[in-house]
């Protein structure tokens, strides 16, 4: 079907559905603070949250290069959910038991962002109808089951394994096979989150700067355009953007992930589907998909495109390639193919943050004051809001007004990453990686063995995954 009719871009669908924000005021010139933020996505803004909460006298700025929200807090796929980027890296540098901490922290923070979001009157359609990620190939139901045991052994026992007839009676995904669920996990519209936790930092007293890009970050410096903000603590919450920042072109990559949005679908359609339980939906390719059911019957789909733009470039407004938006078709039709007829409404595209070594981190350098948190690697809806209590009580440690807390002792805390390699090898190293993901992903599709195919797991030992 022809997508001559869809919108490309325009940053993305929830945009789209709620309007651009009209910016909020530039950095009149230089300025001070107690603690600088940069970036105005859910890590900047959480961080602002919780800290003007926690002292309300603090003079806090926040610095956005757009507008809060134009980066992966405005595109994501909206999945509220306890996923967090190296746990298992940080259970065999830090013990098995501290993993299991960072885990426990994780879970109870879908259930933290939810409780915000009503004491704050955020409605940002949260439905908490948890995470189904299903396997429909031999090989992918061995991977499934050995994740589901691994999430159990990191204290997830309210998980739950199910089978191809009782996968179906929640979602019927053509050929599944089985699935695992886990409660920790909702929908939401990104955008009705990030619009109401910025006005709702505003009226804590938070002072926002948009339309501000930040060229340069020093200790108790931040560098702007239009002026300079001075503050003991500058804190750089830029995830994938961090790239555009002076001397951070190789610290975290922005991998590029794309998404597409349905019509509203009739009854008719979700009656061959199911989902009534409206789960957050993902799936155990290599070269994997995610999805949700909107709170008005759309469903929006993403996966990879093209992962990575030559020297860690970032688009604009979102806008996508047409091969992306007919793949992301391509699987949308194969999981659901009542909906082969459906006209796709809006595509767009985004950059989230990959450290070289695949692993979260929050950190705070107390000889200088520079702090940040990022590297979520697509799991950040969520991981944003624990990041950004962490710096709270990094910063109230630091300062004098609190000891150690059960966050700062987390084992992601402070964890240092390895630069990712110059070009051309990044282009080349990423393209190839997820180019031997899809081509294990079609082997896969024909072949009755149950083990992972080699070309992908030639392809984690790339990327340093495993």
């Amino acid at each position: 079907m022809s997508t001559v009719s869809t919108v490309n871009g325009g940053i993305s669908f929830w945009y789209a559905d709620q309007g651009t924000p009209t910016a909020r005021e530039p950095l009149p010139g230089d300025s001070t603070a107690d603690v600088c933020i940069v970036g105005g996505g859910y890590t900047g803004l959480w961080t602002a949250y919780y800290l003007k909460k926690a002292v309300p006298f603090l003079n806090i700025t926040v610095l956005e290069a757009k507008f809060c929200g134009y980066g992966a807090s405005g595109r994501n796929g909206g999945w509220l959910y306890n996923g967090l980027a190296g746990r298992d890296r940080y259970a065999k540098l830090h013990g098995h038991d501290a993993a299991v901490r960072l885990q426990k922290a994780m879970n109870d923070t879908v259930d933290e962002v939810v409780r915000v979001a009503a004491e704050e009157n955020i409605d940002a359609d949260i439905h908490q109808g948890g995470v189904l990620e299903v396997a429909y190939t031999p090989a992918q139901l061995a991977r499934l089951k050995d994740f589901h045991s691994v999430e159990i052994a990191f204290g997830e026992t309210d998980r739950v394994l199910r089978g191809a007839r009782e996968t179906a009676e929640r979602i019927r995904v053509t050929g599944a096979v089985g699935s695992t669920w886990t409660p920790h996990g909702a929908r939401l519209h990104p955008v009705k989150l990030v619009k109401g936790l910025a006005d709702a930092v505003e009226a804590l007293g938070v002072t926002i700067h948009e339309s501000t890009p930040v060229t340069e970050i020093k200790p108790k410096h931040a560098h702007t355009p239009y002026g300079t903000v001075r503050a003991p603590y500058i804190l750089r919450c830029t995830e994938g953007f961090t790239s555009g920042l002076k001397g951070q072109r190789r610290t975290w990559l922005p991998m590029n992930s794309s998404m597409i949005a349905t019509e509203r679908l009739p009854k008719e359609i979700w009656d061959t589907i199911g989902w009534d339980g409206r789960e957050t939906l993902g799936d155990m390719a290599h070269a994997y998909m995610y999805a949700q059911r909107t709170a008005d019957d759309r469903i929006a789909l993403g996966g990879r495109g093209v992962p990575y733009r030559y020297g860690s470039a970032t688009d604009n407004d979102g806008r996508t390639q047409p091969a992306t938006i007919e793949a992301l078709r391509d699987i949308l039709v194969r999981f659901f193919p009542t909906t082969a007829g459906v006209r796709i409404d809006h595509a767009w595209s985004g950059v989230l943050g990959v450290p070289r070594d695949w692993c979260a981190t929050v950190t705070l350098d107390r000889s200088t004051g520079l702090g940040w948190a990022g590297g979520y690697v697509g799991s950040g809806v969520a991981t944003t809001n624990l990041a950004a209590r962490t710096l709270r009580d990094l910063i109230q440690q630091d300062s004098g007004q609190s000891g150690p807390t059960d966050l700062t002792t987390l084992p992601w805390v402070d964890h240092k990453v390895r630069r990712w390699e110059p070009e051309p090898f990044r282009w080349i190293g990423v393209h190839g990686m997820y180019a031997a993901y899809r081509a294990a992903d079609r082997r896969e599709l024909t072949s009755p063995r149950p083990g992972t195919d080699p070309i992908a797991k030639a392809a984690d030992r790339l990327a340093g995954r495993h």
